[in-house]
């Protein structure tokens, strides 16, 4: 739920997803749609599929129980190495260190004083990462990252990393280190989007069935039905959504 979503937004749905699903098992006995109703209001709604498909593997596949090795935590759908380390560092408190924006803003300013891919950016943290102490030295870099060292205003003043800081020491003069990283790049514009129309639709899913002449209004394209259709189609191949088999109405596209 925290993946491009801040903590203030996401609490609520949290506690009551897990009112919902208080194991990974009953998770998994659940519907796709119900987990996908669910998450209502949250965005991204491939995430609330994919936790799915997660909690069936783990069902399935592990007992129940998140495994620990970083491969079998990327084979779940959804997890790719960021969100895999970061379960082996605060689950299991390996030493590994997850890398994510703020991360990658810290060490580009603070460390290389240039812009660092994602690669680079995770060798410098795999080499500063102290021993045994993986789970406090992440959390304190993601609150450095997420509360000091912010994209727009960094309060250097009060940045305890600020006397090693290369970029710093430079008076913070352009280009920001980060800025340049190859790792930033500006967000696609949503407005218009298939996106957004993607969006549209799986709220419509989720109050009832939508015919396939409603599915361009249901994207917000009266005009355009190809382009929903299309949306329809992806929906279906991505496991979100089935048509129904109705004899004596015309079929619905519904979530599964």
């Amino acid at each position: 739920m925290l993946q491009q979503t801040q903590v203030d937004r996401v609490v609520a749905y949290y506690e009551a997803f897990l009112e919902a699903f208080p194991t990974v098992s009953d998770c998994a006995r659940a519907r796709p749609g119900d987990v996908v109703r669910l998450w209502s209001g949250l965005g991204y709604n491939r995430r609330a599929l994919n936790l799915h498909r997660a909690a069936v593997a783990i069902t399935d596949q592990h007992g129940g129980s998140f495994p620990e090795d970083e491969r079998a935590l990327r084979a779940l759908a959804g997890v790719g190495p960021y969100t895999a380390r970061a379960v082996q560092s605060f689950a299991f408190e390996l030493d590994v260190a997850p890398v994510d924006t703020n991360v990658v803003r810290i060490l580009a300013r603070c460390i290389a004083g240039t812009g660092v891919t994602i690669g680079q950016a995770q060798v410098l943290a795999d080499r500063l990462l102290p021993a045994r102490r993986s789970w406090e030295f992440n959390q304190a870099m993601f609150d450095i990252g997420a509360t000091v060292c912010t994209a727009a205003r960094p309060t250097c003043e009060v940045c305890p990393l600020r006397p090693q800081c290369h970029w710093r020491r430079r008076g913070l003069s352009d280009p920001d280190p980060w800025r340049v990283s190859p790792s930033v790049r500006p967000q696609s514009r949503f407005a218009g989007s298939d996106r957004q129309g993607r969006g549209r639709l799986v709220h419509a899913l989720r109050q009832g069935g939508v015919t396939r002449e409603r599915l361009a209004a249901a994207c917000g394209w009266s005009g355009d039905t190809t382009r929903a259709e299309r949306i329809a189609d992806a929906l279906v191949a991505e496991g979100f959504a089935e048509w129904s088999k109705g004899r004596r109405r015309p079929p619905q596209l519904q979530l599964r």
